[in-house]
């Protein structure tokens, strides 16, 4: 493991964690070994034990950290308690994963308040992306996400592959537990902002003579309102039945199952052989970008448990030249390796692994072997393509133009051009400043057609207690509808106090 020091800045720019009471543990339970007269049967007690058929159940019995007299709680209670369709839906989205994190955190002892934790970073949603560039159910950035042992590259992210992540995220608590004087409550300031942070904090209060418990910290708005939300959230499923929430039973016992493939296989094969259809197989395989495993690995997919035996055994009877779908390309005048993986969406690596190629040397007229999709790409609806043109044609209006990529634009560059900001830019197109641009990628562009001498700006909102849809879309001159499109929500849905919009404003209106 690195020095101390590195981790300290690298987690200076991590996202949110969890937190219990220090140190609590059960009494154990001993057992008198001292001989006693035999009891007659008919005196004897026994006790029922009554089976766990919910995790929801199996979680709250877990819950132990206490929950102080906190206005914050409080308001974040009150709100939980107010929308109680929220846990309902996150409830139903949990179903294929919370079994498994409830049971890793079992077996490793820790608190099971941390099984809250995705509700909190992600509505347990695993293609959940922040503007701070956090990806997945667990909301992990780029360099923590490395560290941490998850790979990221054009195939494969493994912030959004649900069992890699959970793994990964438990490190990283019980990493920052052990940091932070094994204060639950730290370590869980200390996901949202970095250790370092924390850790200052607490020094700057001792230097001045301050408690040094959590409450009594100075810490960045956004942590010292996470602790209390993520207790607050703990309290209300642990009291779901006296404050009216109705939790969509979970059944406990495992929804899924990783099954080793042993090798690259096309995610419309994987699907047709268990049986299962492709959207399901990407929703419980979001870590894949694109219509297939990653030719390196990891070699794994996730399948319902009740659907795995089945597929492990068709898997095991196919051929292995039939796990892809091969073509032979005949290489074009003009043509790059640049431009033929893009062209069939796959990588310069791949082909020249396939072909034994050294370097970026091809011959007009030669044949080259590529793997390709078996199916569409508009068949593979949540690979990352497909997500990115969703959401572009979600945010489609009169106010929006389209740009393909050129050789050697930039974010900056093409932001500049259009006058928005490069952050404006990413937004719009589910991306990440920080993102590389391939020639030929088509970008979506919002400025104002319709009035040249109007200003169409981007502007970030965070939802306060008692803010609705309609109250917002007033306040700022929009309508319902273009907010729903903006922030791709659901009519719905519940927003949730701290939930970021973004709203694209014409702010030369004289009555914006």
């Amino acid at each position: 493991m690195t020095t101390a020091l590195a981790l300290l800045a690298l987690l200076s720019g991590c996202q949110t964690l969890p937190q219990s009471t220090d140190n609590v543990e059960n009494e154990p339970i001993t057992e008198n070994t001292t001989t006693a007269p035999a009891v007659p049967v008919a005196e004897e007690q026994t006790t029922e034990v009554v089976a766990i058929s919910d995790v929801w159940q199996r979680l709250r019995q877990q819950l132990q950290m206490p929950i102080p007299d906190k206005k914050l709680i409080e308001r974040y209670r009150q709100w939980y308690i107010a929308n109680p369709k929220h846990l309902q839906q996150i409830s139903e989205r949990a179903a294929p994963f919370l079994y498994l994190i409830v049971d890793d955190i079992e077996k490793r002892g820790l608190p099971m308040e941390l099984a809250l934790l995705p509700i909190v970073e992600s509505a347990f949603d695993p293609f959940a992306y922040s503007p701070g560039a956090a990806s997945g159910l667990w909301q992990f950035t780029s360099p923590m996400a490395r560290h941490f042992g998850l790979k990221i590259n054009w195939w494969y992210d493994g912030r959004r592959d649900v069992p890699a992540a959970t793994d990964a995220a438990l490190d990283m608590l019980e990493y920052l537990y052990n940091k932070t004087g094994e204060n639950w409550l730290y370590a869980i300031a200390a996901y949202n902002t970095g250790e370092g942070r924390v850790l200052n904090a607490v020094k700057r209060n001792e230097k001045a003579s301050k408690p040094t418990d959590f409450w009594s910290l100075s810490l960045p708005r956004e942590t010292e309102r996470y602790v209390p939300q993520l207790l607050a959230l703990a309290d209300v499923i642990k009291h779901a039945e006296q404050y009216g929430i109705q939790l969509t039973p979970i059944d406990n016992e495992p929804a899924i199952q990783v099954v080793d493939i042993g090798s690259q296989l096309d995610l419309a094969k994987a699907a047709a052989l268990a049986d299962i259809d492709i959207t399901e197989l990407q929703r419980l395989n979001p870590g894949y970008n694109h219509w297939a495993t990653a030719p390196k690995g990891p070699h794994k997919l996730v399948m319902p448990s009740d659907k795995a035996d089945a597929f492990t055994e068709a898997l095991a009877a196919l051929p292995k030249d039939e796990r892809l779908n091969w073509i032979r390309y005949q290489i074009q005048r003009g043509d790059s390796l640049g431009v033929i993986a893009k062209k069939n969406r796959t990588t310069v690596d791949i082909i020249r692994s396939v072909n034994a190629i050294k370097g970026n040397t091809i011959v007009a007229g030669k044949y080259l072997l590529i793997p390709v999709s078996l199916q569409d790409a508009a068949d593979y609806p949540l690979s990352a393509e497909q997500r990115v043109i969703a959401r572009q044609n979600r945010n489609a209006s009169r106010y929006s133009s389209k740009y393909e990529v050129k050789a050697g634009d930039s974010l900056w560059k093409i932001a500049h051009q259009f006058k928005v900001s490069s952050s404006e830019l990413a937004n719009w197109n589910g991306m990440s400043v920080k993102d590389t641009l391939r020639p030929g990628k088509v970008l979506v562009v919002w400025h104002q057609t319709e009035n040249r001498k109007g200003i169409v700006r981007t502007v970030k909102y965070k939802v306060r207690n008692g803010d609705s849809l309609a109250r917002i879309a007033s306040h700022f001159k929009v309508t319902v509808g273009q907010l729903v499109k903006w922030n791709q929500l659901s009519h719905e849905k519940y927003l949730q106090p701290g939930q970021m919009l973004t709203l694209f404003v014409d702010v030369t209106r004289s009555d914006s």
